[in-house]
């Protein structure tokens, strides 16, 4: 699966993307997350107010409890705002 990350997100974690095998036990968003957090301090500290971030699975807007296959790429971001 390819991970990507934008915004604060980005800069909390150090990196833009990543690619990971994803376990057979994780999949939604929100498991990925939990799964993510584990890893180390700047993961959790970036997912901690997981309420506050948006996400997008195959560049389709998803929901946190939407199931996830390792073939995807699931982007992390912040609300976006303009003007």
């Amino acid at each position: 699966m390819k991970i990507v990350y934008f915004a604060w997100v980005r800069e909390s974690i150090g990196i833009s993307s990543e690619e990971i095998d994803l376990p057979k036990d994780v999949k939604t968003i929100e498991s990925l997350l939990e799964l993510l957090s584990q890893k180390n301090s700047k993961y959790t500290n970036a997912f901690h107010k997981k309420n506050l971030l948006r996400f997008s699975i195959n560049l389709e807007f998803a929901d946190i409890n939407q199931a996830i296959k390792n073939t995807d790429e699931v982007a992390i971001f912040p609300p976006v705002t303009g003007g």
